[in-house]
């Protein structure tokens, strides 16, 4: 029996890359898997009948799968990828936001539309999908949820030329950790994916940088290792561990810091003078830089 076994899951993005990667992976420990994905291209435009054809893989492998083409940047698409589960296999126990686009420009050059359409499909999308999620456990009492949202190190540390995206990213780690409060009392865990993979969205960045991508560089650093931490959050193997930011690829697996008071000056009375300041922050931005060098340290990877 799988880890999964009986599980409904619904996957967003899950056409390509690390999406399909999840899906095949959460089928193949017995879930039921719903396929979302609007079929488009990197920057969001167009469609294809895509999720057909993975959740046709995942029956041919013997899964169960059901496809859907919404668009996670409305309400309505939301609702109707849930529908989709509930129609097909009864419910839904575990909804992974992962669908993205990339339209990457410099702050100098970035149009309206380009912001709002990163803005929509992520961030928003992340809202869209999982606002009629947390209704639906809620009414139906339905225990033992997850919900697995996906940022990225381009939000949570920043990365030149992604603005839309970053700004996305760091919002989805804000919105998870509220949507761990506001869940919790029902028993759904919400946590957060950093991924770092060569995908159709990201293998292009590196060949603009003038890098190659073999083969060998797929096998180590694809998307298939983004999908165990995944499948297993999913499980029941992952219950009480909530709120917390997973960072994973090429062969690693880690755990984020969260935002953290590092050191803290109170002034007894009055506000503080700029001459005060003059003194003060200096040994905040040391003390700042002490934490950094500790993470960096307990942060090495440990090969098992």
């Amino acid at each position: 029996m799988g880890r999964l076994e009986d599980r409904v899951v619904v996957v967003t993005g899950a056409g390509r890359g690390i999406g399909k990667e999840i899906a095949l992976l959460c089928a193949s420990e017995g879930a039921k898997v719903v396929v979302n994905d609007l079929g488009g291209a990197t920057d969001g435009t167009g469609s294809t009948h895509i999720a057909d054809e993975v959740a046709e893989e995942i029956r041919a492998a013997g899964g169960e799968a059901a496809a859907n083409t919404d668009s996670v940047a409305d309400v309505a698409g939301g609702e109707a990828i849930l529908q989709t589960a509930v129609d097909a296999f009864g419910g839904a126990d575990v909804l992974v936001n992962n669908a993205g686009i990339l339209r990457d420009k410099t702050i100098f050059n970035m149009e309206e539309a380009d912001w709002d359409a990163v803005l929509a499909v992520h961030l928003k999308g992340h809202y869209c999908c999982s606002r009629p999620f947390a209704r639906y456990i809620r009414e139906h009492n339905r225990t033992g949820a997850r919900i697995i949202n996906f940022s990225s190190v381009s939000g949570l540390f920043g990365n030149f030329g992604q603005a839309n995206y970053g700004a996305a990213k760091a919002g989805i780690a804000g919105f998870s950790r509220v949507l761990a409060l506001e869940l919790a009392k029902y028993g759904c865990t919400v946590n957060t994916i950093s991924p770092g993979a060569l995908t159709r969205m990201t293998i292009p960045l590196r060949e603009n940088r003038g890098e190659t991508v073999e083969q060998d560089d797929l096998d180590s650093g694809g998307p298939q290792h983004i999908a165990p931490i995944v499948a297993w959050l999913a499980s029941e193997a992952s219950a009480g561990i909530t709120a917390e930011i997973f960072h994973t690829g090429r062969g690693g697996v880690a755990i984020m810091q969260q935002p953290r008071i590092i050191k803290q000056f109170r002034k007894s009375k009055g506000v503080w003078t700029l001459d005060e300041l003059d003194q003060i922050v200096p040994q905040l931005i040391e003390a700042k830089q002490a934490n950094v060098a500790a993470a960096d340290e307990s942060g090495v990877a440990v090969t098992v």
